[in-house]
């Protein structure tokens, strides 16, 4: 059998990263639910033309707040948000002439009566500079939250704020909260010549799913108990959320409010789709985009970012919703058949290293890239970078999976040269903690990827 010839632009020193520390991960998700009967929309819009980021030796972290151009670091502790800082923050000091004109050319478009989808998609697949609420803003957008007509995302967010809240009183009321309505509703029924009786419910009164220690399916009572241990997982992850970022973790009154948001949201979402309920690692899926929405400088926007969460949260999760479903594992939409299409474009792009991993090292791609594509790289980045990977996922019109498994692939070339010198153990060890690397040469690579396969 002949071998595809490795292109000569995979050997070029540029995308061989020098060794780096591996950093732990906080675990390793296992996929453990039934199936989702959830719908989804899906975008029409045709993907534009590749731009590949500029070449830097670093990632820059630009925050314009303003058509000033004022830079601030969105995850540092020193920053005047309320994000309360974050350990992990790589560098951040340089702006490069690529983020201020792609901010002037993201707030040109943004301030337009209808959006160009289509022109912010490309604009946005390059990075978006942080500050200013350009990023929550554009990830609305690309999530389909705000619709392309400014005129009417007033009148849209107004009713879809309107509806999560009615989603909250109605999914996270304790039933002793429902008990005391209705007998506060049997007691305004009562004779008002008979204020004695006004609220007492006689044992005739009490329905059978009303009663504690009903197991009617239809009991709210025992479906808060069945609900007890997913919200006990819920609460557990959560907690855990970036413990290194005084925005997710810590005793102040700031962690807290975020903390008890973010269970809301997995709560609410859990329970409105009983098909795949919560999955560990759902939290961290959930972080980038809550910590996106919170510290948007717009005080309105901001105080509604649980809200606005919670909607861009379900379409974001609309296009893995299989990847959390156990009985779907070994279907054509499962995870392990995407994992397979991961493997799949590795040895389309680079067979040699291809080989080397599945062939003589035997390393499965499922030891790595399960966590890699269920928790879309939150877990093999820094916060900042990961949010830059985020930019591009989104920026997709025909939706983020492509684009992950091309920069998965990506990750891959990166590091050739040292998957191809090591054994089973080493090479295992290094996917599993993947080092520090330059974001614009990954996400570069990808761009490339898909250059190659539409040529």
């Amino acid at each position: 059998m002949v071998r595809k010839r490795v292109p000569d632009w995979l050997n070029s020193s540029l995308w061989s990263t020098t060794p780096a520390d591996d950093r732990l991960h906080h675990y390793f998700p296992s996929p453990t639910t039934t199936t989702s009967s959830a719908t989804f929309s899906e975008p029409t819009l045709q993907p534009p033309a590749p731009v590949p980021p500029p070449a830097a030796s670093s990632k820059p972290q630009s925050t314009p707040t303003s058509p000033k151009l004022e830079i601030r670091d969105p995850v540092n502790r020193n920053s005047n948000n309320n994000s309360g800082g974050n350990d992990q923050n790589g560098d951040s000091s340089g702006v490069s002439p690529d983020d201020i004109s792609r901010q002037a050319q993201l707030l040109a478009e943004l301030s337009k009566k209808v959006i160009n989808m289509w022109e912010l998609r490309r604009i946005a697949s390059q990075g978006i500079p942080d500050g200013g609420g350009i990023r929550s803003t554009v990830w609305k957008l690309l999530l389909g939250y705000l619709p392309p007509d400014r005129s009417q995302w007033s009148s849209e967010l107004a009713k879809k704020r309107s509806q999560y809240r009615h989603f909250k009183e109605e999914l996270l009321m304790n039933p002793s909260e429902i008990t005391r309505r209705l007998e506060k509703s049997v007691g305004c029924d009562n004779d008002e010549s008979k204020p004695e009786g006004r609220g007492l419910l006689s044992r005739s009164q009490i329905t059978h799913g009303e009663h504690p220690l009903s197991l009617g399916k239809s009991s709210v009572w025992n479906q808060f108990f069945q609900d007890s241990e997913i919200i006990e997982q819920i609460d557990r992850d959560v907690m855990r959320t970036h413990p290194d970022m005084h925005f997710f973790s810590g005793d102040s009154q700031l962690a807290k409010f975020n903390q008890d948001a973010m269970r809301n949201i997995l709560i609410v979402f859990a329970k409105l789709n009983p098909g795949i309920r919560y999955v560990q690692g759902m939290n961290e899926i959930l972080a980038p985009l809550f910590y996106v929405f919170k510290n948007d400088p717009d005080v309105e926007m901001a105080a509604n970012a649980e809200a606005d969460t919670f909607f861009c949260f379900v379409e974001l999760l609309s296009g893995f919703r299989d990847h959390f479903c156990q009985q779907l594992d070994n279907s054509n939409v499962g995870i392990r058949s995407t994992i397979t299409r991961l493997s799949q474009l590795l040895k389309e792009h680079d067979e040699e290293l291809w080989r080397h991993l599945e062939v003589t090292t035997k390393v499965n791609p499922q030891f790595y890239a399960f966590r890699w594509i269920t928790l879309l790289l939150t877990q093999e980045f820094n916060f900042a970078d990961s949010l830059h990977i985020w930019d591009t996922l989104l920026s997709d019109p025909e939706g983020p999976l492509e684009t992950l498994l091309r920069v998965c692939c990506a990750m891959l070339i990166l590091i050739r040269r040292r998957l191809l010198a090591g054994d089973f153990t080493s090479n295992l060890k290094l996917l599993q903690h993947y080092p520090s690397a330059n974001i614009s040469h990954l996400l570069y690579v990808a761009n490339k990827l898909r250059t190659q396969a539409i040529g």
